[in-house]
């Protein structure tokens, strides 16, 4: 199977809108150090309200991205408020139909690799109950094929992978999204002093 790029069809106009539901987060906002925030094994995720809402225009490399969520803390808002690269393969900051992740070149090895309908990289704050929380956090969206199972489990890395396909199921789609300092900490998985990582499982294309 062949896939084209996206500015190679006649008609793409450039514009993603689309609206993500029924979202976990992966521990909490308190967890003391060392955590693990990725979350492979599902074990420490909680279901949280609200949506993520994805406006931007790929070939433009302009738009929005907002979370407005409801956690047991409070209410917490992400906004990305500066469209930026950090590598050439992000494209100007967003990017569509490229292969990112696992052994892909593209981006780090935390997450498998996988077809990203659109994704999009930058700087953004967060606030909770309405209060700064962070600013000058880099931000990162991403819609995927399905990285996690029905169980919300992901199968990484796969030790029986058989073939050069990333160890996902294009059955189904999920939007993953993070804010993180730009503080590190080794002890830490991912290694930063704050990794705030949620994903939502229904994705909405508009």
């Amino acid at each position: 199977m062949g896939l084209y790029e996206p500015g190679q069809h006649d008609l793409y106009d450039g514009r993603f809108v689309i609206s993500g539901a029924r979202i976990y987060q992966v521990g909490t906002l308190n967890d003391a150090s060392p955590w693990d925030h990725m979350g492979n094994d599902g074990k420490t995720l909680r279901p949280v309200g609200g949506t993520a809402e994805i406006d931007v225009d790929e070939i433009a490399n302009t738009g929005t991205f907002r979370a407005e969520l409801e956690l047991p803390e409070g209410r917490y808002v992400i906004d990305l408020e500066e469209i930026k690269e950090f590598s050439p393969c992000q494209d100007g900051g967003i990017a569509a139909f490229l292969f990112e992740h696992g052994d892909s070149g593209c981006g780090d090895a935390n997450w498998p690799k996988s077809l990203l309908y659109v994704a999009g990289w930058g700087m953004g704050s967060a606030t909770l109950n309405g209060e700064p929380l962070y600013s000058d956090y880099e931000i990162h969206f991403m819609v995927t094929q399905g990285m996690r199972d029905r169980n919300l489990v992901a199968h990484y890395p796969l030790d029986s992978k058989t073939s050069e396909a990333g160890a996902v199921n294009p059955a189904l789609q999920q939007l993953d999204f993070y804010i993180r300092s730009p503080e590190t900490n080794d002890a830490n998985h991912p290694n930063r002093e704050v990794f705030d990582h949620f994903f939502a499982m229904e994705v909405t294309w508009k």
